[in-house]
């Protein structure tokens, strides 16, 4: 029975992923280049492939298929691919199901002519401008986990399990409230350090065209294909996947900020090699398919975070520097330069904040998103929970909502239960970069060498090549050797502030 259903399963599923990677080439454009007044036009192009995608699959026929697999396959290897086939996308089946064809179309209109509109208002540092958009996109988002939630659960665990399969509420919480106790003192200890140190010698000027280059060879040299990816220039970096050998990295370079480029595009292209580490032959299949959204941060956070902020990578990479930067650099040693890069203060930018306040950033967003969800915060009143969550968790609070609430794109896009998963994504790398520290015989050694090549290959055999063939955190305790745990994160940060 399954020679028979998983040729027709996977038929209808690579027709139905080429209109996906059809959709995301649009979104890529429309992130890239397209003229604003293009934008309700390409809404109209995706609303359109949104209900196309959705009617198949809802499709009555694969909702047979799936039911004679996963009746067929009942007693093999929870790990085989006809079970994870059937379990994975009987999973999305139903759950695209409850959803009505309408409010997909509407929340895939919504969400594009949103993404333009964030852009012109964070600009313009207007929030006016984006409230409309955004109050509309965070009621379809209510209706959708509505459609979604099981009994007894809330609208918000609904999200977060969309990008977390298993995730819950009350599990974050207590992972989120445990972390912050550990940050606290961590955070003072190290901005009453860093707080010694002069001027920060990756602030000044640097000019764009020197920074792509290094960044692009940096990219390469850890290990992502461009000759299957490539790297662009966007508002707000992002890594988008167009078929089985087209994976494409997008960053924003300043030249007041040496660092907030590079490291955009080592985050990225972590995602990246993730995406090139799953196997081509079951493309659009759970097979061919990154474990969770937690799981994919924890490739980009251990090759950004672990990997390029440690003394290793600069001591490979600190003459390479010097050569695109041969004025700006030349008076700088490795240890100023590594730092620099690490001083620990907070600030108001998420994706430029250093490692250790970062996770603060999250667990602000994370209390925004469950009272929004719940209704108990209005959108109209974001902006001034904004600042007051500021306040409370690192003692700072924005000016400009273009430096608070409009600085990220997610919830324009509709991704609200997202940003969890950056937090889970850290936790998950410091463990997995542990755990392969020991296994690998040291990898400090090789890095200082720009030997990249045994760390990826080891995250590509116990994280990439699995696909969704288990759950999140079960992924991580096999590829381990232990159930995850947040305390390989704080060690790793505690180094940071001695």
């Amino acid at each position: 029975m399954n020679e028979a259903m998983l040729p027709k399963i996977l038929g209808h599923v690579r027709q139905t992923s080429i209109l996906q990677s059809t959709m995301s080439m649009l979104e890529w454009d429309q992130n890239t280049g397209l003229p604003p007044q293009a934008a309700e036009y390409r809404a109209e192009q995706l609303t359109l492939l949104a209900g196309m995608v959705h009617q198949r699959q809802i499709d009555p026929v694969m909702g047979e298929w799936l039911d004679q697999l996963d009746t067929s396959s009942a007693q093999e290897d929870p790990s085989s691919p006809a079970r994870v086939i059937a379990r994975c996308m009987k999973r999305e089946f139903d759950r695209c199901r409850r959803l009505p064809q309408a409010l997909v179309e509407e929340l895939s209109h919504a969400t594009s002519i949103g993404q333009q509109v964030w852009v012109e208002s964070k600009l313009s540092d207007d929030y006016q401008r984006f409230l409309p958009q955004l109050k509309r996109i965070v009621e379809l988002k209510q209706q959708e986990a509505d459609c979604l939630a099981d009994p007894g659960q809330s609208r918000y665990e609904v999200m977060l399990d969309s990008y977390e399969e298993g995730a819950t509420v009350d599990r974050i919480q207590k992972i989120f409230g445990a972390l912050r106790e550990s940050l606290v003192p961590l955070i003072r200890e190290g901005s009453e350090r860093c707080a010694r140190l002069g001027p920060s010698v990756v602030e000044g000027h640097f000019p764009i065209v020197p920074q792509q280059r290094f960044s692009k060879w940096v990219a390469e040299r850890i290990g992502f294909d461009f000759q299957r990816g490539r790297l662009d220039q966007t508002e707000h970096p992002f890594c988008t996947t167009l078929g089985p050998h087209d994976h494409r990295i997008l960053t924003r370079f300043s030249e007041d900020s040496f660092s907030s480029g590079l490291y955009g595009v080592l985050h990225e292209a972590g995602h990246g090699m993730y995406e090139q580490g799953l196997d081509p032959q079951w493309y659009g299949t759970p097979l061919g398919s990154a474990a969770s959204l937690g799981v994919h941060e924890s490739q980009s956070r251990l090759w950004e975070n672990l990997v390029g902020l440690a003394e290793p990578f600069w001591r490979w990479a600190h003459g390479p520097l010097l050569q695109h930067f041969p004025t700006e650099f030349r008076d700088v040693s490795t240890e100023r330069l590594v730092q620099d890069l690490n001083r620990v203060q907070a600030s108001l930018i998420r994706i430029e904040a250093d490692e250790v306040t970062y996770n603060m950033h999250i667990l602000i967003r994370f209390e925004l998103e469950k009272q929004l969800m719940s209704e108990q915060l209005r959108v109209e009143d974001l902006p001034e929970a904004w600042r007051e969550q500021y306040r409370d968790y690192l003692g700072i609070s924005p000016t400009e909502d273009r430096t608070g609430v409009l600085q990220d794109v997610h919830w324009s896009a509709g991704l609200i239960g997202y940003f969890p998963t950056y937090t889970l994504g850290n936790i998950y790398a410091a463990q997995l970069y542990a755990v392969a520290d020991r296994q690998l015989g040291g990898l400090a050694s090789q890095i200082e060498r720009g030997e990249f090549r045994p760390l990826l290959d080891w995250l590509v055999e116990r994280v990439h090549r699995h696909g969704q063939t288990y759950l999140p955190m079960e992924l991580i305790e096999r590829a381990t050797g232990e159930p995850v745990d947040s305390r390989y994160l704080v060690e790793h940060l505690a180094t940071k502030c001695r």
